[in-house]
């Protein structure tokens, strides 16, 4: 891993995928939120008239691309299957707000490089993989 390259976007694979028109898209990537995708969410009136609708906005402003899908807007976030909603929310907290739980480490069978957050062994720089610990 070399010292001060800032990763900003992130792999992700949805558990179920979003359905359009019979084209499942599973596999996409996420960068990293600024202020302005948190403060702009809140002065959408779909928001304003039900702040549980601040996640569709925030994910759709964040999610950069989702299969072969040209654009991501509220209406495809809408339609995921709940698993799928939870997967992404689950990538955003992790990529945005734990970003201090995570140490740089090497696999010892193959050498790799990676990142890996240390409450839940989940591999950071893109992949989703669990990594395994020696003896579970």
């Amino acid at each position: 891993m070399s010292e001060g390259t800032l990763q900003t976007e992130f792999e992700f694979t949805l558990p179920e995928g979003y359905d359009d028109d019979g084209t499942v898209h599973r596999e996409g990537t996420m960068r990293l939120a600024t202020a302005a995708d948190e403060i702009k969410s809140l002065n959408d009136p779909r928001v304003q008239s039900n702040p549980a609708y601040q996640t569709v906005i925030i994910l759709s402003r964040v999610v950069t691309g989702l299969g072969s899908l040209d654009d991501v807007t509220p209406h495809e976030i809408e339609n995921l299957y709940v698993s799928d909603l939870a997967h992404l929310q689950d990538l955003y907290e992790r990529i945005n707000g734990r970003g201090a739980d995570a140490i740089d480490v090497i696999c010892p069978e193959c050498s790799e490089e990676f990142t890996v957050e240390t409450d839940s062994g989940v591999r950071l720089d893109g992949a989703d993989a669990e990594v395994g610990v020696s003896g579970e």
